[in-house]
Protein backbone atom coordinates (compact mmCIF):
# COMPACT_ATOMS: atom_id res chain seq x y z
CA UNK A 1 0.00 0.00 0.00
CA UNK A 2 2.60 2.46 0.37
CA UNK A 3 3.76 2.45 -2.96
CA UNK A 4 1.03 3.19 -4.15
CA UNK A 5 0.30 6.60 -2.16
CA UNK A 6 2.68 9.35 -2.49
CA UNK A 7 5.93 9.13 0.00
CA UNK A 8 4.47 12.45 2.09
CA UNK A 9 0.70 10.98 1.72
CA UNK A 10 0.02 12.57 5.15
CA UNK A 11 0.43 16.32 3.53
CA UNK A 12 -1.43 14.89 0.08
CA UNK A 13 -5.10 15.32 -0.52
CA UNK A 14 -6.21 12.25 -2.63
CA UNK A 15 -9.28 12.57 -4.52
CA UNK A 16 -10.30 8.79 -6.38
CA UNK A 17 -13.78 6.65 -7.26
CA UNK A 18 -14.42 3.44 -6.05
CA UNK A 19 -16.83 0.95 -7.24
CA UNK A 20 -19.53 0.19 -4.72
CA UNK A 21 -21.30 -3.26 -5.37
CA UNK A 22 -24.05 -2.11 -2.91
CA UNK A 23 -25.16 0.71 -5.16
CA UNK A 24 -23.68 -0.52 -7.99
CA UNK A 25 -22.51 2.14 -9.50
CA UNK A 26 -19.10 4.70 -8.46
CA UNK A 27 -18.57 6.57 -5.27
CA UNK A 28 -16.36 9.83 -4.33
CA UNK A 29 -13.63 9.14 -1.93
CA UNK A 30 -11.09 10.79 -0.15
CA UNK A 31 -7.63 9.13 1.33
CA UNK A 32 -7.58 9.72 4.97
CA UNK A 33 -4.72 7.29 6.88
CA UNK A 34 -5.41 3.49 5.55
CA UNK A 35 -8.99 4.48 4.50
CA UNK A 36 -11.12 5.56 1.19
CA UNK A 37 -13.23 7.80 2.55
CA UNK A 38 -16.88 8.35 0.84
CA UNK A 39 -17.64 11.74 -0.07
CA UNK A 40 -19.79 11.48 -2.70
CA UNK A 41 -22.47 13.74 -1.71
CA UNK A 42 -20.58 16.72 -1.38
CA UNK A 43 -19.97 15.59 -6.09
CA UNK A 44 -22.07 13.44 -7.14
CA UNK A 45 -19.21 13.40 -9.78
CA UNK A 46 -16.04 14.39 -9.54
CA UNK A 47 -15.87 16.51 -12.27
CA UNK A 48 -18.45 18.81 -9.62
CA UNK A 49 -16.60 17.99 -6.89
CA UNK A 50 -13.48 19.71 -7.89
CA UNK A 51 -15.43 22.33 -9.11
CA UNK A 52 -16.74 23.12 -5.64
CA UNK A 53 -14.68 22.16 -3.25
CA UNK A 54 -10.81 22.89 -2.14
CA UNK A 55 -8.48 20.67 -0.82
CA UNK A 56 -9.14 21.39 2.77
CA UNK A 57 -13.13 21.01 2.83
CA UNK A 58 -12.34 17.82 1.37
CA UNK A 59 -9.88 16.67 3.96
CA UNK A 60 -12.47 18.30 6.38
CA UNK A 61 -15.10 16.15 5.18
CA UNK A 62 -12.71 13.05 5.17
CA UNK A 63 -12.13 13.43 8.83
CA UNK A 64 -15.93 13.14 9.60
CA UNK A 65 -15.76 8.97 11.51
CA UNK A 66 -19.88 9.34 10.25
CA UNK A 67 -18.90 8.72 6.89
CA UNK A 68 -18.52 5.59 4.87
CA UNK A 69 -15.11 3.52 4.30
CA UNK A 70 -13.24 1.22 2.67
CA UNK A 71 -9.89 0.02 3.46
CA UNK A 72 -7.41 0.98 1.11
CA UNK A 73 -5.46 -2.81 1.99
CA UNK A 74 -9.12 -4.21 0.72
CA UNK A 75 -9.17 -2.48 -2.41
CA UNK A 76 -5.84 -3.69 -3.50
CA UNK A 77 -6.68 -6.80 -3.01
CA UNK A 78 -9.03 -6.40 -5.38
CA UNK A 79 -7.13 -5.86 -8.01
CA UNK A 80 -7.65 -7.84 -11.20
CA UNK A 81 -10.93 -8.16 -10.15
CA UNK A 82 -12.76 -6.29 -12.19
CA UNK A 83 -15.23 -7.96 -13.92
CA UNK A 84 -16.77 -8.68 -10.56
CA UNK A 85 -19.62 -6.54 -9.95
CA UNK A 86 -19.46 -7.70 -6.03
CA UNK A 87 -16.11 -6.66 -5.18
CA UNK A 88 -15.32 -3.30 -4.19
CA UNK A 89 -11.89 -1.74 -6.30
CA UNK A 90 -10.21 1.58 -7.39
CA UNK A 91 -11.67 2.94 -10.49
CA UNK A 92 -10.41 5.93 -12.98
CA UNK A 93 -10.11 9.15 -10.50
CA UNK A 94 -12.21 11.43 -13.04
CA UNK A 95 -15.78 10.89 -14.66
CA UNK A 96 -17.16 13.58 -16.74
CA UNK A 97 -13.77 15.34 -16.98
CA UNK A 98 -13.04 14.93 -21.27
CA UNK A 99 -9.77 12.73 -21.65
CA UNK A 100 -7.35 15.16 -23.41
CA UNK A 101 -3.43 14.66 -24.27
CA UNK A 102 -0.05 16.00 -25.46
CA UNK A 103 2.19 14.41 -27.67
CA UNK A 104 5.89 14.81 -28.82
CA UNK A 105 6.55 17.46 -25.93
CA UNK A 106 9.66 15.46 -25.06
CA UNK A 107 13.01 15.36 -27.58
CA UNK A 108 13.58 12.19 -26.97
CA UNK A 109 10.11 10.94 -28.09
CA UNK A 110 9.71 13.32 -30.53
CA UNK A 111 12.69 11.67 -32.38
CA UNK A 112 11.02 8.35 -31.92
CA UNK A 113 7.89 9.75 -33.79
CA UNK A 114 10.29 10.57 -36.82
CA UNK A 115 11.52 6.81 -36.75
CA UNK A 116 8.27 5.34 -36.46
CA UNK A 117 6.91 7.76 -39.23
CA UNK A 118 10.31 6.98 -42.01
CA UNK A 119 9.67 3.21 -40.91
CA UNK A 120 6.10 2.97 -41.76
CA UNK A 121 5.12 1.21 -39.03
CA UNK A 122 8.04 -1.32 -39.40
CA UNK A 123 10.44 -2.29 -36.07
CA UNK A 124 12.47 -4.26 -38.37
CA UNK A 125 13.88 -0.56 -39.83
CA UNK A 126 13.75 1.05 -36.73
CA UNK A 127 17.02 0.83 -35.58
CA UNK A 128 18.81 1.61 -38.33
CA UNK A 129 16.99 4.82 -38.88
CA UNK A 130 17.23 5.89 -35.36
CA UNK A 131 21.41 5.41 -36.08
CA UNK A 132 20.20 7.58 -38.86
CA UNK A 133 18.76 10.26 -37.29
CA UNK A 134 20.93 10.54 -34.21
CA UNK A 135 23.68 12.51 -35.48
CA UNK A 136 21.84 14.61 -37.15
CA UNK A 137 19.08 15.72 -34.98
CA UNK A 138 19.21 14.60 -31.33
CA UNK A 139 21.18 17.27 -30.12
CA UNK A 140 21.05 20.20 -32.09
CA UNK A 141 16.95 20.03 -31.13
CA UNK A 142 17.53 19.36 -27.37
CA UNK A 143 17.76 23.57 -26.25
CA UNK A 144 15.42 24.80 -28.97
CA UNK A 145 12.40 26.39 -27.48
CA UNK A 146 9.43 25.24 -29.65
CA UNK A 147 7.48 28.21 -31.68
CA UNK A 148 11.38 30.62 -31.61
CA UNK A 149 12.94 31.97 -34.09
CA UNK A 150 15.76 29.74 -32.87
CA UNK A 151 13.05 26.77 -34.13
CA UNK A 152 11.90 28.14 -37.45
CA UNK A 153 16.14 28.13 -38.18
CA UNK A 154 16.42 24.82 -37.17
CA UNK A 155 12.98 24.21 -39.34
CA UNK A 156 14.46 25.68 -42.41
CA UNK A 157 17.98 23.68 -41.80
CA UNK A 158 16.18 20.39 -41.56
CA UNK A 159 13.97 21.20 -44.97
CA UNK A 160 16.67 21.63 -46.71
CA UNK A 161 18.23 18.42 -45.67
CA UNK A 162 15.08 16.73 -46.09
CA UNK A 163 14.88 15.56 -42.42
CA UNK A 164 11.60 17.62 -41.94
CA UNK A 165 8.51 15.56 -40.63
CA UNK A 166 4.99 16.42 -39.09
CA UNK A 167 6.44 15.36 -35.98
CA UNK A 168 9.13 18.04 -35.92
CA UNK A 169 6.38 20.67 -36.84
CA UNK A 170 4.59 19.86 -33.37
CA UNK A 171 7.29 19.21 -31.59
CA UNK A 172 9.46 22.71 -32.09
CA UNK A 173 6.90 24.13 -34.27
CA UNK A 174 4.24 27.40 -32.50
CA UNK A 175 1.33 25.06 -31.82
CA UNK A 176 1.37 21.76 -29.75
CA UNK A 177 0.43 18.23 -30.75
CA UNK A 178 -3.17 18.30 -28.57
CA UNK A 179 -5.84 15.50 -29.05
CA UNK A 180 -8.76 13.50 -27.46
CA UNK A 181 -6.90 10.33 -26.04
CA UNK A 182 -10.92 8.83 -24.98
CA UNK A 183 -14.26 8.44 -24.60
CA UNK A 184 -15.65 10.31 -21.48
CA UNK A 185 -15.46 7.39 -18.27
CA UNK A 186 -13.36 5.01 -20.66
CA UNK A 187 -10.17 5.33 -18.34
CA UNK A 188 -9.54 2.39 -16.19
CA UNK A 189 -7.68 2.43 -13.31
CA UNK A 190 -4.82 0.99 -10.89
CA UNK A 191 -4.61 -2.28 -10.50
CA UNK A 192 -6.85 -2.42 -13.44
CA UNK A 193 -6.20 -4.66 -17.16
CA UNK A 194 -4.39 -1.99 -20.00
CA UNK A 195 -5.39 -3.36 -23.72
CA UNK A 196 -3.12 -3.07 -27.23
CA UNK A 197 -4.66 -4.62 -30.20
CA UNK A 198 -3.58 -8.41 -30.80
CA UNK A 199 -2.81 -7.29 -34.60
CA UNK A 200 -0.41 -4.66 -33.27
CA UNK A 201 3.56 -5.87 -33.12
CA UNK A 202 4.94 -2.48 -32.06
CA UNK A 203 3.63 -0.85 -29.22
CA UNK A 204 4.33 0.80 -25.70
CA UNK A 205 3.41 2.46 -22.44
CA UNK A 206 3.95 6.12 -22.24
CA UNK A 207 4.15 6.90 -18.62
CA UNK A 208 2.99 10.74 -17.97
CA UNK A 209 1.98 13.25 -15.51
CA UNK A 210 -1.41 13.73 -16.20
CA UNK A 211 -2.75 17.31 -14.90
CA UNK A 212 -6.91 17.51 -14.06
CA UNK A 213 -8.40 20.99 -15.14
CA UNK A 214 -11.29 22.65 -14.18
CA UNK A 215 -14.05 23.89 -16.71
CA UNK A 216 -12.37 27.49 -16.64
CA UNK A 217 -8.85 25.95 -17.52
CA UNK A 218 -7.26 26.25 -14.09
CA UNK A 219 -5.54 22.63 -13.06
CA UNK A 220 -6.33 21.61 -9.54
CA UNK A 221 -4.43 18.17 -9.38
CA UNK A 222 -2.26 16.02 -10.89
CA UNK A 223 -2.31 12.24 -11.05
CA UNK A 224 0.18 9.49 -12.97
CA UNK A 225 -1.26 8.33 -16.44
CA UNK A 226 -0.50 5.78 -18.89
CA UNK A 227 -1.20 6.72 -22.74
CA UNK A 228 -0.94 3.27 -24.64
CA UNK A 229 0.40 3.52 -27.93
CA UNK A 230 0.47 1.14 -31.23
CA UNK A 231 3.89 2.41 -32.96
CA UNK A 232 3.32 0.38 -35.83
CA UNK A 233 -0.16 1.54 -36.53
CA UNK A 234 0.94 5.62 -35.61
CA UNK A 235 3.78 4.83 -38.00
CA UNK A 236 1.68 3.99 -40.69
CA UNK A 237 -0.26 7.17 -40.86
CA UNK A 238 -0.94 9.99 -38.52
CA UNK A 239 -4.01 9.18 -39.93
CA UNK A 240 -4.01 6.29 -37.72
CA UNK A 241 -3.72 8.11 -34.71
CA UNK A 242 -7.32 7.32 -33.10
CA UNK A 243 -6.33 3.75 -33.74
CA UNK A 244 -2.96 3.92 -32.24
CA UNK A 245 -4.39 5.55 -29.17
CA UNK A 246 -7.73 4.83 -28.54
CA UNK A 247 -8.82 1.16 -28.13
CA UNK A 248 -10.79 -0.85 -25.22
CA UNK A 249 -8.33 -0.43 -22.14
CA UNK A 250 -6.16 2.32 -23.01
CA UNK A 251 -6.20 4.49 -21.29
CA UNK A 252 -5.04 4.07 -17.54
CA UNK A 253 -5.17 6.76 -14.71
CA UNK A 254 -4.35 7.22 -11.24
CA UNK A 255 -4.23 5.83 -8.63
CA UNK A 256 -5.64 9.44 -6.95
CA UNK A 257 -5.25 12.36 -7.99
CA UNK A 258 -3.62 14.55 -5.19
CA UNK A 259 -4.78 18.12 -5.29
CA UNK A 260 -2.83 21.61 -5.64
CA UNK A 261 -2.69 23.10 -1.99
CA UNK A 262 -0.14 24.86 0.21
CA UNK A 263 1.81 21.75 0.00
CA UNK A 264 1.96 20.40 -3.56
CA UNK A 265 1.66 22.56 -6.31
CA UNK A 266 2.38 23.08 -10.71
CA UNK A 267 5.58 24.06 -9.39
CA UNK A 268 6.14 20.93 -8.19
CA UNK A 269 4.58 19.03 -11.52
CA UNK A 270 8.04 20.73 -13.40
CA UNK A 271 10.13 18.91 -10.99
CA UNK A 272 8.72 15.53 -10.60
CA UNK A 273 10.49 12.52 -11.90
CA UNK A 274 8.29 9.66 -13.51
CA UNK A 275 9.79 6.03 -13.19
CA UNK A 276 8.54 3.35 -15.32
CA UNK A 277 9.48 -0.24 -14.94
CA UNK A 278 7.82 -3.30 -17.07
CA UNK A 279 8.16 -6.89 -15.76
CA UNK A 280 7.28 -9.36 -18.85
CA UNK A 281 6.29 -12.74 -17.77
CA UNK A 282 9.15 -14.60 -19.06
CA UNK A 283 11.59 -12.21 -16.93
CA UNK A 284 12.16 -9.41 -18.74
CA UNK A 285 12.78 -6.56 -17.18
CA UNK A 286 12.81 -2.57 -18.58
CA UNK A 287 13.13 -0.20 -16.35
CA UNK A 288 13.70 4.01 -17.45
CA UNK A 289 13.49 7.36 -15.85
CA UNK A 290 11.50 10.53 -16.95
CA UNK A 291 11.92 13.90 -15.66
CA UNK A 292 9.61 16.58 -16.34
CA UNK A 293 11.69 19.44 -16.07
CA UNK A 294 13.22 17.68 -19.93
CA UNK A 295 9.79 18.87 -21.09
CA UNK A 296 9.98 21.34 -24.20
CA UNK A 297 6.97 22.74 -23.15
CA UNK A 298 5.46 24.31 -19.90
CA UNK A 299 2.33 22.60 -18.20
CA UNK A 300 0.23 25.90 -18.64
CA UNK A 301 1.35 26.41 -21.79
CA UNK A 302 -0.14 22.97 -22.58
CA UNK A 303 -2.96 24.07 -20.87
CA UNK A 304 -3.59 27.04 -22.35
CA UNK A 305 -3.31 25.38 -26.07
CA UNK A 306 -6.21 22.73 -24.51
CA UNK A 307 -9.04 25.38 -22.67
CA UNK A 308 -9.61 28.98 -23.73
CA UNK A 309 -11.40 31.24 -26.05
CA UNK A 310 -10.93 28.59 -28.62
CA UNK A 311 -12.32 25.15 -26.40
CA UNK A 312 -14.61 25.02 -23.76
CA UNK A 313 -15.01 21.81 -21.30
CA UNK A 314 -17.61 22.41 -18.66
CA UNK A 315 -17.30 19.66 -16.75
CA UNK A 316 -13.31 19.83 -16.52
CA UNK A 317 -10.82 18.23 -18.40
CA UNK A 318 -8.13 15.89 -17.95
CA UNK A 319 -4.59 16.92 -19.91
CA UNK A 320 -1.78 14.11 -20.06
CA UNK A 321 1.59 16.39 -20.72
CA UNK A 322 3.25 13.49 -22.92
CA UNK A 323 6.00 11.28 -22.16
CA UNK A 324 9.96 11.05 -22.70
CA UNK A 325 9.61 7.33 -23.09
CA UNK A 326 9.42 5.34 -26.39
CA UNK A 327 11.13 2.29 -25.08
CA UNK A 328 14.36 0.94 -27.26
CA UNK A 329 15.50 -2.28 -25.34
CA UNK A 330 15.67 -5.19 -26.93
CA UNK A 331 13.07 -7.61 -25.57
CA UNK A 332 12.88 -10.75 -28.79
CA UNK A 333 16.32 -10.15 -30.23
CA UNK A 334 19.02 -7.65 -31.22
CA UNK A 335 17.62 -4.65 -33.34
CA UNK A 336 14.04 -5.83 -32.53
CA UNK A 337 13.62 -3.33 -29.77
CA UNK A 338 10.60 -3.52 -27.30
CA UNK A 339 6.96 -4.16 -27.30
CA UNK A 340 4.26 -5.37 -24.90
CA UNK A 341 3.17 -9.00 -24.58
CA UNK A 342 -0.04 -9.94 -22.48
CA UNK A 343 0.77 -10.33 -18.68
CA UNK A 344 3.54 -7.07 -19.11
CA UNK A 345 3.00 -5.48 -15.32
CA UNK A 346 3.48 -1.59 -16.15
CA UNK A 347 4.39 0.30 -13.15
CA UNK A 348 4.40 4.25 -13.04
CA UNK A 349 5.77 6.20 -10.21
CA UNK A 350 6.63 9.52 -8.99
CA UNK A 351 7.13 10.38 -5.46
CA UNK A 352 4.75 12.95 -5.04
CA UNK A 353 2.18 10.88 -6.72
CA UNK A 354 2.33 7.23 -5.60
CA UNK A 355 1.99 3.96 -7.99
CA UNK A 356 0.26 3.57 -10.95
CA UNK A 357 -0.40 -0.47 -11.75
CA UNK A 358 -1.61 -2.44 -14.83
CA UNK A 359 -1.38 -5.37 -16.38
CA UNK A 360 -1.57 -5.61 -20.47
CA UNK A 361 -3.73 -7.78 -22.27
CA UNK A 362 -5.21 -7.50 -25.54
CA UNK A 363 -7.86 -4.82 -25.73
CA UNK A 364 -10.17 -7.76 -27.61
CA UNK A 365 -9.69 -9.78 -24.96
CA UNK A 366 -9.77 -6.94 -21.92
CA UNK A 367 -12.19 -6.45 -19.70
CA UNK A 368 -14.82 -4.04 -21.85
CA UNK A 369 -16.20 -0.83 -21.08
CA UNK A 370 -19.71 -1.43 -20.47
CA UNK A 371 -20.35 1.83 -17.54
CA UNK A 372 -21.36 4.83 -19.90
CA UNK A 373 -22.82 7.86 -19.12
CA UNK A 374 -26.60 6.87 -19.39
CA UNK A 375 -25.54 4.13 -16.44
CA UNK A 376 -24.00 6.55 -13.99
CA UNK A 377 -26.65 9.73 -14.71
CA UNK A 378 -29.56 6.20 -13.72
CA UNK A 379 -27.25 4.99 -10.75
CA UNK A 380 -27.33 8.75 -9.18
CA UNK A 381 -30.63 8.91 -9.46
CA UNK A 382 -30.86 5.71 -7.66
CA UNK A 383 -29.21 7.22 -4.93
CA UNK A 384 -30.97 10.72 -5.05
CA UNK A 385 -28.21 12.45 -5.93
CA UNK A 386 -29.11 14.55 -9.28
CA UNK A 387 -31.23 17.01 -7.15
CA UNK A 388 -28.52 17.47 -4.84
CA UNK A 389 -26.32 18.22 -7.86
Amino acid sequence: MDRLLPNDRERATLVGRVWDPAERGPVLVVVAGDDAVDVTDLGPTCSTLLERHDAAALRAAAADPARRRWSLATLIEAFGDERDPEVARLLSPVDLQVLKAAGVTFVESMVERVIEERAQGDLQQAEAIRGQLAAAIGGAIAQVKPGSEAAEKVKQILVSEGLWSQYLEVGIGPDPEIFTKAPVLSSVGVGATIGVLSRSAWNNPEPEVALVARADGTPVGAMLGNDVNLRDFEGRSALLLTEAKDNNASCALGPFIRLFDEDFGIDDVRGLDVHLTVEGPEGFRMDGVSSMSNISRDPLELIGHTCGAHHHYPDGFVLLTGTLFAPTQDRHGPGQGFTHVVGDVVRISADRLGELVNVVDHAETAPPWTFGIWDLVESLNRRSLLAAG
